[in-house]
This record gives C-alpha cells, structure tokens and sequence, in this order.
C-alpha cells in the first residue's frame, strides 16, 4: 500500500511539475521605443490579452527603449533564441531582402489606405521569407508618415546638401545619397543624444518619433511630406510558438489580430495629434515647398526603380498586385 502511495504520489508530483511549467511559459519581448510610444503601449496591451487569455499559461515580458537588445540586434535575438519575440522596423533588413524595404520607398504608398493595400500585397512574400529564417509573423503597425525634420529651413533638395542624415534603414541612406547628405546611422532610442551633441541635424522620421524625442529643444522645422509609413512588425520564434499548446497559440494569434487592427487605427487617429505637439513646442510644420515636393517625388521615381530591379520577378508580382 505504502508502494502504490508512493506512485501516485510521485505521479501527482511529476504532474504537477507539468502543468506548471506549463503555466509558467515566459516570454522576453525586446522593442526599441520608449513605454509611451504608441507602439509600445500597444504591445503591452497585446501582452496582457495574451496572458488574460491563457489564463497566465504565457506571460509575455515587454523590455522597451532598447534595454534588452538594440533596434537591430532584435531580429538576430529572437532568430537565435534570445528572446523568444521581438518588434523589429522591418525595412532596418532590406539588405537581406528587398521585399522589408517595400514599405519604406519614398511615394510608393503614401496614405494609410495606400499604406494597408501595400501591406496586404506585400505580406505572403514577407512571412515566406521571414518563415525561411525560422521567424512567424504575428501583426504589423505602420508608423505614421514620414517627414523631414531640420534644424535649417529647406526650400528644396539641394538644401540638404552637406547635411548630417540621421539614417534608420538602407532607403534612409539612399535618400541620403540622392541629396548629397551625410548619412549617420542612429537608432530611435539614440536620436535625442545624436541632436544633442550635433551629430545629426536633419532626417526623416514621423511625427511620433519627433515627439518622443523632444526634437524641438535642437530644430525647428518639419516638412510633412507623407514619404511613406514604415511598418513595425512583430515576429516570434517559430520553435518558441510551435512548442505551445493548441489552445495557446490560437490565443496568441487572436491577440495579435486585435492588436494590428488596433495598432493601425491608433496610428491614424494619432497623426494629426503629433504634428500638433510639434507646433505647440514652436516648430514650424508646413508641407514644404513645390520645389522639395517635385524634388522628393523625383527621388522616389529613381528609388522606385532602383527596388524594383533589386527585388526582381518576385518584387515585381509584389507591385503588381498593390498597383491593380
């Protein structure tokens, strides 16, 4: 009798070492922006539905700003295991692929319209690759559109000549490229330490980033040009989600589902408030000249073309489906 107590005893405990490991699953998700970007307080909303709705099965860690892992140190993070999810700027990896740099091509989609239309063109080509690199992509959130800030006024592109050119991805540095700029590679969570210290003095970046970093203590001008709208896409380890249960990854999916369509719809409501943030802190916002605007438009054309030959067949079907 004492035996087979025993065994069920032993039973019971190897059980209940189960279902509690089970209930303990942790995840660590590094993002690169402050816990009041728009963003971030999405993802923490995403994080707690998750945990709501697995009962506390998967609690998800938001690590925010860069304090986990850089901007682009993220993505190789959770490919190798060091987190298991992560929010990346996905046009930061064109260079891997020039399907992540479709959203960041200068007047290719301008609109949030434009800008969903996109994503659903580019998307199927977008996990496919990131599914080769043993990543899933669980939701994507533009940022809103992107304008040029500057400590000078700019009445047209040759007015950018010889500028520090804040660049976040490899279309940022092109565009640099294009202006006789000075591109200097700087990451959100750096920018306000750029600025100050005059390692940069004109970029391109959304209302949002603008506002986070308090751009307005170093310049004074933003061109709101609507160039494009980035996305940021949030992407987890295909080993980490495949080793959860059934139940639990369908609550992750549904969360990442509300989380897009709430991200987006933030976003939206969003742009308008931050271009008023930058006024009320003395910056000038204006649309900018014909001249820049007919300068900008001309860049976009040559990087239109310049994407299209770099992604090929695959690329081309990509535009082709968005331009129908």
């Amino acid at each position: 009798m004492r035996a087979t107590v025993a065994t069920f005893a032993a039973a019971a405990t190897l059980a209940a070492a189960s279902f509690s490991a089970m209930a303990q699953t942790k995840w660590d998700m590094p993002t690169a922006y402050p816990a009041s970007n728009f963003h971030t307080v999405n993802i923490e909303t995403f994080a707690k539905d998750v945990e709501r709705a697995t009962a506390g099965r998967l609690t998800i860690t938001v690590h925010d700003n860069g304090s986990l892992f850089k901007a682009n140190e993220i993505k190789r993070a959770v490919q190798s295991g060091q987190a298991q999810i992560g929010e990346v700027l996905i046009s930061n990896f064109s260079n891997e692929n020039p399907l992540f740099g479709i959203d960041s091509i200068p007047f290719l989609a301008t609109s949030y319209g434009d800008a969903r239309k996109l994503w659903q063109a580019s998307r199927p080509a977008v996990e496919a690759a990131l599914d080769k690199q043993g990543l899933k992509v669980l939701y994507a959130v533009p940022w809103p559109p992107q304008g040029i800030f500057s400590a000078k006024p700019i009445e047209s592109a040759a007015d950018l000549r010889g500028a520090k050119w804040r660049a976040y991805n490899p279309n940022t540095s092109r565009i640099a490229q294009l202006v006789g700029a000075q591109p200097v590679t700087i990451q959100a969570a750096e920018l306000t330490q750029a600025l100050a210290t005059g390692a940069v003095n004109a970029f391109m970046t959304s209302g949002a980033t603008g506002y986070d970093s308090k751009v307005w203590e170093q310049v004074k001008y933003y061109y709101d040009v609507a160039a494009w709208l980035p996305k940021n896409i949030v992407i987890v380890s295909k080993r980490a989600f495949e080793a959860l249960d059934k139940p639990t990854q369908e609550a992750v999916l549904k969360a990442a589902a509300d989380a897009e369509a709430r991200g987006w719809r933030e976003s939206e409501e969003k742009t308008a408030w931050y271009l008023e943030q930058l006024r009320k802190n003395g910056m000038t916002v204006s649309k900018g000249s014909p001249q820049l605007q007919a300068d900008l438009r001309k860049i976009g054309e040559t990087m239109i073309e310049e994407w299209t030959r770099q992604a090929g067949a695959e690329g081309a079907a990509v535009l082709a489906i968005y331009r129908k």
